[in-house]
């Protein structure tokens, strides 16, 4: 692999609908830039970027893949990313490297829901574009649907680069726009060829778009094009250039990637048009600054180790320095420098600001992290990685497999920082959360063919609580043992009443005069209070809001003691609290059900509808950004564990949601002895 300057490099990302076809451009692009020499299937299991079994299984992208491809004397990284929306971190680690993202678009569906999540997240990055009409070679594909498609989503902005000649089964030639020329493909090799009449009207019509917006990013172009001037192909060049740089001009070409056509005058657009990380106004680097690099993504691999992909974001990067990094203050030593094709690591000796490489084997440092020669960094832009909104109770099928679980599933984290894996106290389960259930599904799969674990995934239980509602005084508890030898006394009344605190367990009162409980017992009773209060009397939940006063007792010179006054109090809870009106409570969560404008009609009576199902409550509704309204609502947390599957289905994937505990609620009596039921059936399984 050749050194390359700053400006001629450039960083790709590659995003799309899930199988609208970027997995087998990169690999068109791949082969046609000769980085591999024979185009793999994804059907097969054989291209350069689904190298992971995982993907190759399933026959989607799941993670984020360099492909670095050499190209008439410059450098483009490529990222291919996966198109489903589980994996929407990989698009963003991408999009944080990339100076600019290429869009892939299905030439018979036209814009899908993953184009448009796709164009949203470029928008929101800041970076330029540009469009690829694929699988033009498909029968009753019309590129000026597609055409019409990409610009409703995106608006006068786009501009055809490149247009079918003769689209559908057996495509091969297209049309240069701004030139007139056509190029008629056999295996990947173009050859000019003569432009059907037909299709040079609608050349011209094309370009009659591109040259006004072209036009006017210059000022100077502008006049001349005004004044009825012949602009030149470099002027027209340079002037879509800066179109694209200043987000005025999105160019749209047209490919079949397993048919190769078109594939040279897409890289070409990439060279000509893109920006290099040099003029790049978003993501930037400092050649002049020491030498520093953005760890984006990270490779675990049980037998290969880890490789941390980055960035060259100050200086330029050796293949052997001390680098610091910024956030531990811990010391990073590199020996070896690579880059990543696919799987494959190609060793390299340094690399330029802006260009992409991987270290192997660093100690302590992550996804998201800055290493520099001197341990700082100004003004660093992270990725904000999207919050896990599902979760699954995780357990190993093997007894015995608990650590083994846990080390694996660190080592899937530091891959993926959209994961969250934590134990919780209160229900004893691990959980594992994510963007989806296949997010999470493929976390189990990578456990067992990884790292050798087998796991359960199972619905979370969910952390009721239980109170009291009534009042239930002078409560006697009496404990009395006499077995030979000194024996156990002790007696308390106590009233029982709600406390109308549910941040508070118990709150104890003690009102006892005249000594009927000695001081140095009334602890005791407090102790034992405390100990009841993990387990309520109607299905063994935490109790919350409790009120209990110590009214009085008894007690013995010789037999008192402090275990006398804890089970003295632990009997009057028994007794007490089911004639206090136990209830259970349940969490409730605030929901925040974001929407495009653009379908909010379309959607809202569903998911108002679908949240009264579930016993929620819809609050009002905001605006959160440009173009997207918040439904706020509240709902009880147990109705809501499948609700990110649920959500896409109602939205077909437009539609996302995050959620915040609020408070606990009384549970409706017709659900809450199910609830109940349950509960002691679960304690007697594990009898």
């Amino acid at each position: 692999m050749n050194f390359y300057n700053t400006k001629d490099i450039r960083n790709v990302a590659l995003l799309g609908h899930g199988s609208c076809g970027k997995t087998t451009l990169a690999e068109a692009m791949a082969y046609k830039t000769k980085l591999i020499d024979r185009m793999g299937r994804v059907e097969d299991k054989s291209t350069v970027s689904d190298f992971d079994a995982e993907e190759q299984n399933r026959t989607i992208s799941i993670s984020t893949a360099l492909l670095p491809l050499e190209y008439n004397k410059h450098k483009i990284n490529l990222l291919d990313t996966p198109g489903y929306f589980d994996f929407v971190g990989e698009q963003l680690c991408a999009l944080r490297a990339a100076d600019a993202a290429i869009i892939v678009v299905d030439a018979l569906s036209g814009v899908e829901v993953g184009t448009e999540k796709a164009w949203n997240l470029v928008s929101e990055a800041g970076i330029p574009a540009l469009f690829v009409v694929n699988k033009a070679d498909r029968e009753n594909v019309e590129f000026s649907r597609a055409y019409e498609s990409i610009k409703k989503l995106i608006g006068s902005k786009a501009a055809a680069f490149t247009i079918p000649v003769n689209e559908g089964v057996g495509f091969n030639t297209i049309a240069n726009v701004l030139t007139g020329e056509s190029f008629k493909y056999d295996k990947g090799n173009s050859a000019a060829c003569d432009t059907p009449a037909d299709t040079a009207d609608a050349v011209e019509s094309y370009k009659e778009e591109l040259m006004e917006t072209a036009a006017s990013a210059d000022e100077e172009l502008m006049e001349k094009y005004l004044e009825g001037e012949e602009l030149s192909v470099k002027e027209i060049h340079a002037g879509c250039k800066q179109a694209i740089l200043n987000d005025e001009m999105v160019p749209v070409l047209t490919v079949s990637a397993n048919g190769l056509v078109g594939i040279d005058k897409l890289l070409d657009t990439i060279i000509d048009v893109l920006p290099s990380p040099a003029d790049a106004h978003v993501n930037k680097c400092d050649p002049s600054a020491q030498a520093a690099a953005f760890i984006f993504k990270t490779i675990a691999d049980p037998y290969v180790g880890k490789l941390s992909i980055f960035k060259v974001i100050g200086g330029e990067m050796p293949n052997t320095i001390e680098l610091v990094n910024t956030t531990t203050g811990k010391k990073e030593k590199i020996s070896h420098l690579y880059t990543m094709a696919g799987k494959k690591q190609i060793e390299i000796d340094k690399l330029a600001c802006g260009d992409i490489g991987a270290f192997s084997k660093l100690a302590d440092s992550v996804t998201n992290q800055i290493l520099s020669a001197d341990g700082t960094w100004e003004d660093a832009v992270l990725i904000d990685f999207p919050k896990a909104n599902i979760s699954m109770a995780i357990s190993p099928k093997s007894k015995g497999d608990e650590d083994k679980m846990g080390t694996g599933i660190t080592r899937i984290k530091e891959e993926d920082p959209t994961i969250v894996f934590e134990r919780n106290a209160e229900t004893n389960q691990n959980l594992i959360s994510g963007l989806g259930e296949m997010h999470i599904d493929v976390v189990a799969s990578k456990l067992k063919s990884k790292y050798g674990v087998d796991v359960e995934l199972d619905t979370p239980l969910i952390p009721y609580r239980e109170t009291i509602k009534k009042k239930a005084e002078n409560i006697e508890g009496k404990h009395k043992k006499q077995s030979g030898g000194s024996g156990q006394f002790g007696v308390v009344v106590i009233t029982f009443e709600p406390s109308y605190n549910q941040d508070v367990q118990l709150e104890f009162v003690d009102q006892v005069v005249g000594g009927t409980v000695p001081r140095q017992y009334i602890p005791a009773v407090e102790k034992g209070l405390n100990q009841c209060v993990a387990e309520g009397v109607l299905a063994g939940y935490p109790v919350v809001g409790l009120k209990a006063t110590l009214l009085d007792g008894k007690y013995h010179p010789v037999d008192s003691d402090e275990i006398s006054f804890i089970t003295a109090a632990r009997l009057a809870y028994k007794e007490g609290m089911p004639k206090a009106g136990p209830v259970l409570l349940e969490p409730i969560y605030s929901v925040e059900i974001t929407v495009p404008n653009a379908y909010l009609n379309e959607y809202m009576g569903s998911i108002m509808g679908d949240m009264s199902k579930k016993r929620g409550r819809v609050m009002g509704q905001d605006t959160v950004r440009p173009g997207y309204t918040a439904i706020n609502a509240e709902a009880p947390y147990g109705e809501m564990l499948k609700y990110a599957t649920e959500l896409r289905s109602m939205t077909q994937g437009r539609g996302s949601f995050t959620m915040k505990f609020e408070r606990y609620e009384e549970v409706p009596s017709m659900y809450a002895d199910k609830i109940i039921e349950e509960a002691k059936k679960r304690k007697e399984e594990k009898k």
